[in-house]
């Protein structure tokens, strides 16, 4: 119960400033914590190192240069991991909610800033959004196929396998998710616990036979690094970029955790469990120049090969949950605050609000990685198209959360700009190294992060344009309510709630079921559903009602971008005509457009196109809003878009 409670201590938490007031994270926490969303960042010992001492681009294995890689890799842990996303970012929460889209809407609702700027940013954030999407399908190809690699260096005979071991276990980890992240950190958790263990061990060995490795943490190595290498140098720092890909994972799954056991788990354990690592591999190449192919397996002894393939095969495996997990988070976001359509989202714990599985984003994020591997084959190769979307984000998020230590938590611009303008200058050297790769493979995660921005924006174009339609044609509640006083309608028996979008019209669906049916329920309900830009509402917030008069109410239904709407458990609470509301006496009107491509010029045709597709493949509101269906009648319209 220790987990249940600590969220629930920090679920309501007044978030309005960068003040963190959650008690101490419980070992329990920290650990289930581990296994979810150190992944990432915890494997890329795998191929990090190796990769920049590996084939025509890596840099010639000199004393010199493994110094300076090692410094360069210690230097980027400091800098982008533990400065700027663990005592930085993570400061930038939105009620607890983390990662780059929860950033934006932070940003969105600073009044002082120009329209213009606003539109910028809130673009770019959205970009850095799809960004990750991309991510979510190179990491776990990598990652497993790394590990399975590992095979190679006990005998060739296991080339043929590699592939299909790899598409094996992807498939398998895929297929757990639907058990949510609970499930998985308990299983995962005692797993990380190991693999961090056994490589930071096998690193000490390695640096006490050899420690004049240590002379890495000097600064002045990694400078040599360039001075003596130059352009090639610079080209291998978008290799020493992946020990820090996953940064931006661990700040998108904050919101599972809380930023306590996250912070926890790094400084205590993760970090020097890395360090150690890197430092022994460097050590190994200090004295073996040869053992740059597989490197990390040749720390370990020849007895412990295959032990170590298999917990690395386990490690990888959790490595992709990070990316998968905050890939759910994110599109859980990005439903809510309407930059996408309806989707299945399922929540997979009762007691946790953070944790869903996201069905279609699941399978569609296992195709694609499924596709990279039998198209790389080679996690080498992969590595060429690995880090370009990450680095572009963590320019992103830097930029946005320069705004929020402004502004929101107003910081002095002479502390605030030079603060982040030297993590920027860290980030945009990453970026343009990453650059580099586009062509080797870095176009697959730009584009998929271009197919999922203009989804994104197209949907969000697509919805203001479909309500300013339908705006167009509502009628006045004064004017309506003057129309029926002087018919005397009907009245039946039990309430009718008729759902809108628009808070101070009358629907379209009442209007027309009136104009046919000529009968008005006892109580007429007119409900409008929002979410705002926070990720939970406090439950005083939930509803707010309206009595109109002569049967009619106006009721506000409130929630956070984190939450799910439940209609029907939402208004059990409401008391009508000094009556409790009774759910099995309600009959729900929901109003279903059938849209029609028009040539104006409000919208390009391609993209109406694509949002009349969305619009179709969008989750039915009855199952979204949890209503049951047989107490549900929808009415049609036609809109021309």
């Amino acid at each position: 119960m220790q987990l249940e409670t600590a969220f629930a201590n920090r679920q309501y938490v007044n978030r309005n400033s960068h003040e963190d007031t959650t008690p101490a994270p419980s070992a329990r926490l920290v650990l289930t914590a581990l296994g979810v969303v150190y992944g990432d960042i915890g494997t890329s010992p795998l191929y990090a190192v190796r990769e920049c001492f590996r084939g025509a681009g890596g840099l010639a294995v000199s004393a010199a240069n493994v110094l300076g890689i090692l410094s360069l890799v210690f230097w980027s842990l400091i800098l982008v991991i533990s400065l700027k996303y663990l005592l930085f970012v993570m400061d930038a929460d939105n009620r607890g909610e983390g990662g780059i889209l929860a950033l934006t809407t932070l940003v969105l609702r600073i009044r002082k800033i120009k329209p213009v700027r606003l539109v910028v940013l809130g673009t770019l954030g959205l970009f850095g959004a799809a960004l990750l999407y991309g991510d979510g399908m190179i990491t776990p190809a990598i990652s497993v196929l790394s590990a399975v690699e590992g095979l190679n260096a006990a005998t060739p005979l296991f080339q043929p396998y590699v592939i299909p071991i790899a598409l094996f276990i992807l498939v398998l980890l895929f297929s757990f998710q639907h058990h949510g992240t609970a499930g998985i950190g308990a299983v995962f958790g005692p797993v990380m616990l190991v693999w961090f263990t056994v490589i930071g061990l096998l690193g000490l060995v390695s640096v006490l036979q050899n420690p004049r490795v240590l002379a890495a943490f000097d600064p002045r190595y990694a400078w040599a690094v360039f001075s003596h290498n130059g352009w090639r140098a610079f080209v291998v720092l978008g290799t020493v970029f992946l020990v820090v890909t996953g940064g931006e994972a661990l700040y998108a799954d904050m919101g599972h955790f809380g930023k306590r056991p996250i912070q926890t788990g790094w400084f205590a354990f993760v970090f020097p469990a890395l360090l150690l690592n890197y430092f022994g591999q460097g050590a190994l190449l200090l004295g073996h120049p040869g053992a740059v192919e597989n490197l990390f397996y040749k720390l370990a002894p020849a007895w412990a090969l295959y032990p170590m393939v298999m917990l690395a095969t386990a490690a990888t495996v959790i490595a992709s949950q990070a990316v998968i997990s905050g890939a759910f988070s994110l599109t859980r976001q990005a439903v809510q605050l309407g930059y996408c359509p309806r989707l299945a989202i399922v929540h997979t714990s009762p007691e946790q609000i953070g944790q869903v599985y996201v069905p279609s984003v699941n399978w569609l994020l296992m195709l694609g990685t499924v596709g990279l591997v039998l198209g790389f084959r080679h996690s080498g190769s992969l590595a060429a198209a690995y880090g370009i979307a990450v680095s572009a984000t963590m320019v992103i998020t830097t930029i946005l959360v320069f705004f929020v230590a402004h502004r929101r938590w107003k910081w002095h611009l002479a502390v605030a700009l030079p603060a982040c303008a030297g993590l920027l200058c860290v980030d945009l050297a990453f970026f343009s190294s990453n650059i580099t790769k586009v062509v080797s493979g870095g176009w697959v995660p730009l584009l998929v992060a271009s197919a999922v921005f203009a989804v994104m924006t197209t949907w969000k174009q697509g919805r203001r344009l479909l309500k300013r339609k339908l705006d167009a044609r509502v009628v006045r509640l004064k004017t309506f309510l003057n129309e029926i006083s002087g018919q005397n309608p009907i009245r039946v028996p039990g309430t009718a709630v008729f759902l809108t979008a628009n808070p101070n019209g009358v629907p379209t669906t009442l209007v027309s079921n009136f104009k046919h049916n000529k009968i008005l329920h006892a109580q007429v309900i007119l409900l409008n559903v929002t979410t705002r830009e926070i990720p939970r509402v406090f439950p005083s917030e939930r509803i707010d009602l309206q009595d109109i008069g002569n049967g009619f109410f106006r009721v506000m239904l409130n929630y956070g971008f984190s939450e799910h709407p439940d209609i029907p458990r939402a208004l059990k609470k409401l008391r009508i005509a000094g009556a409790p509301f009774d759910p099995d006496r309600t009959t729900f009107f929901l109003g279903r457009e059938n849209l029609l491509v028009s040539k104006d010029a409000a919208m390009p045709a391609w993209r109406k196109q694509l949002f009349v597709f969305l619009s179709r493949s969008a989750r039915d509101p009855t199952k979204f809003f949890r209503i049951p269906s047989r107490q549900v009648i929808e009415l049609g319209v036609q809109v021309e878009l």
